[in-house]
């Protein structure tokens, strides 16, 4: 199982479940934070999909944004959920599914049972934090080094 700074080091690619075309919500301003680390952010948002939110076309779902990122040689690195604790579930099953990295649930976000079957499936898992917190502290660190 990987650190929180493993995970960020070694991701490229994330697909944002539940991003926002808000620029006030902070699944967007999470996101775009990502995007200006050197992230490829990937939208996954039913009611955006086939529109563009931070300059990357939006996704119905994380099967269709795999499918379209596999065509051009890409994996889903991180799973990044802004969604509630109830729809973790389904989203840890897709993440397997598609063959993500890792399942990362935001501040405030924990599901036991969906983080157990990530594991279970290879996944690295993490729950109730930022990755723009993290991603911060991890270039803060990086920096005193």
């Amino acid at each position: 199982m990987k650190t929180i700074p493993q995970i960020l080091q070694d991701a490229r690619t994330i697909a944002v479940v539940g991003l926002s075309d808000k620029p006030e919500r902070a699944s967007n301003e999470v996101a775009a934070y990502l995007q200006n680390a050197g992230y490829r952010i990937v939208p996954v948002n039913p009611a955006l999909a086939g529109q563009t939110v931070l300059g990357e076309t939006a996704y119905a779902s994380l099967h269709e944004a795999a499918a379209a990122l596999r065509a051009d040689g890409i994996a889903i690195d991180v799973v990044d959920c802004f969604r509630k604790a109830a729809d973790i579930p389904e989203i840890a099953r897709d993440a397997i599914a598609v063959r993500a990295g890792a399942l990362w649930m935001q501040l405030g976000i924990e599901h036991q049972g969906a983080a157990d079957l990530a594991s279970a499936a290879g996944l690295d898992v993490v729950m109730n934090h930022c990755m723009k917190i993290e991603h911060h502290h991890l270039r803060a660190a990086l920096e005193q080094a």
